[in-house]
């Protein structure tokens, strides 16, 4: 069987390293993938070292970073890199062309449709079961940067200030972006391949020599009269980066080990699940989910580390002077597995994409924001069954969750040990839910996703929709009201951290 899936294999991207494939038994296109990221992040120190803003013109820069990042989707993709290129080039003619009262309307229905297209027809060519090269990665990050710059522009070249939030008057782009710089910022080989997305005004910030001293600020005695990048000294990534690759390299060995030896398909084996007991069939769930978390966090770790090491992602510094390079952080791990409410659990998980749908969906739907967010969500994540199942079970979820919160933790908050007791239990229910609810999400299909909550009873379903009907008499009116009150109800990934200040950084 394994001889099919790897005969079957098919790839449109460079084959130089096909005898590292065979030799490691790894897809090609993951090994490809792999090379690309680590060849970025030796080009990231060089490009922090030798092609810096205080030495090197942001032309120059933009320039670098646009070759690269084209070279790595071409390798990885082929030709299948035209459709990456395509979707970029054709929502800048929109930005260019476009009225900028409607810009965010035309390029999200042209980024998505175009998105979705794509994902329709790969898994009408490429089967559930087939290994195929799939582009959608940097598309999905493509459709993420380009709507949400057409926002920012809408925002900043069509609407009033009074009429903006904070965040939203903060990022507002003020002027259309030269191709150049909108290539730059969509093709850059930080993180063409991968993500995160990050905000354009932040993106140029590094580019021009202005991130360190936006994000920092002037140290004591600087002349304020001085202009230029090299009024705040760089802090080195290297603390920061060695971390991260630390996480990587553990993370790399967890997956090799723990993934295979707790393959999510066997949730829904016909002999298990006929004859395991429930509970040895919930515990199997929650260890080849955990199982499978490593990989995500390998990825994202290590597109985190070449931002860092490009010297891009400086957050803050705390009142000791310890600067934080977790502004375009994507995943929180302690925050993850330790998250005692699903609010929590998804506030730690893919970060960014949290930010994008709050900058383009949940603080501007006028009703029903958290389903439309998901709904959106769904949308993004490409046209599998599973995914739907997925963002669908999490709405009674999320609002089972909010009403628990708000009705009953109150009750627990009189002693540290009642504290405690309802910490530990909300902390295990937080994750058999996600357990529950993320299934379908690596099952993909219809049926494999009925067979698995048929064998779990639908009992989450059940439950989370009895207790948000039993709590619903706790809710405030609306769902933009509750999700703007002050007990920590608005579901937090959909929040974005401000920038903070000197003296007080505000991590992840």
């Amino acid at each position: 069987m394994e001889e099919l899936a790897v005969s079957s294999f098919k790839t449109t991207g460079s084959k130089w390293l096909l005898p590292v494939s065979d030799f490691v038994g790894f897809p090609l296109d993951q090994v490809n993938f792999l090379a690309c990221q680590v060849f970025a992040l030796c080009a990231a120190f060089c490009f922090r070292l030798y092609l810096g803003p205080r030495d090197t013109s942001p032309l120059l820069r933009h320039a670098v970073a646009i070759l690269f990042g084209l070279s790595f989707i071409t390798f990885c993709f082929g030709w299948y890199a035209v459709h990456i290129t395509l979707l970029v080039m054709v929502c800048y003619w929109i930005l260019v062309i476009a009225d900028t009262r409607n810009i965010h309307r035309y390029t999200m229905t042209v980024a998505i449709s175009y998105l979705t297209a794509c994902q329709v027809s790969r898994v009408f060519i490429y089967s559930y079961g087939i290994l195929s090269t799939d582009f959608s990665g940097p598309l999905m990050i493509i459709t993420q940067k380009t709507t949400m710059l057409a926002f920012q522009v809408h925002d900043g070249m069509s609407k009033k200030s009074e009429d903006l939030t904070a965040d939203q008057k903060r990022l507002s782009v003020t002027s259309k972006p030269s191709l150049i710089e909108y290539l730059s910022y969509n093709l850059n080989f930080l993180s063409v391949l991968v993500g995160p997305c990050s905000h354009y005004n932040d993106y140029i910030d590094f580019i021009e020599g202005r991130h360190v001293q936006r994000r920092l600020g002037k140290p004591p005695g600087t002349n304020a009269g001085r202009s230029g990048p090299d009024e705040v000294p760089e802090p080195s990534p290297m603390a920061a980066v060695t971390r991260k690759l630390v996480i990587c390299v553990v993370c790399m060995v967890l997956f090799l080990t723990l993934t295979k030896a707790f393959p999510i398909t066997y949730n829904v084996d016909s002999r298990f699940v006929s004859e395991a007991p429930f509970l040895t069939r919930l515990s199997y769930a929650f260890f080849s989910i955990q199982a499978a978390r490593p990989k995500f966090y390998f990825a994202w770790t290590l597109a985190d580390a070449i931002n860092n090491a490009a010297g891009y992602g400086v957050k803050g510094a705390d009142e000791t002077g310890r600067v934080s390079w977790d502004l375009i952080s994507n995943l929180n791990i302690w925050g993850i597995e330790t998250a005692t409410s699903f609010k929590k659990f998804i506030d730690n998980w893919n970060i960014q994409t949290g930010v994008w749908l709050k900058t383009v969906c949940y603080d501007r739907a006028p009703r029903y924001r958290t389903a439309l967010t998901f709904v959106l969500s769904a949308l993004w994540h490409g046209v599998y069954p599973g995914y739907y199942f997925t963002f669908i079970t999490a709405i009674p979820i999320t609002m089972a969750a909010r009403g628990v919160r708000r009705n009953l933790r109150p009750h627990f908050l009189s002693s540290h040990l009642m504290k405690l007791g309802y910490d530990v239990l909300t902390w295990a229910a937080t994750q058999l839910c996600v357990c529950y609810t993320v299934m379908p999400f690596l099952l993909l299909a219809v049926e494999p996703t009925i067979d698995y909550y048929r064998s779990m009873y639908f009992h989450v379903h059940i439950i989370s929709i009895l207790t948000a009907i039993a709590l619903s008499r706790g809710r405030q009116h609306g769902d933009g009201a509750s999700c703007s009150s002050s007990n920590g109800t608005r579901p937090p990934s959909l929040q974005e951290h401000p920038p903070p200040s000197n003296n007080n950084l505000k991590g992840n």
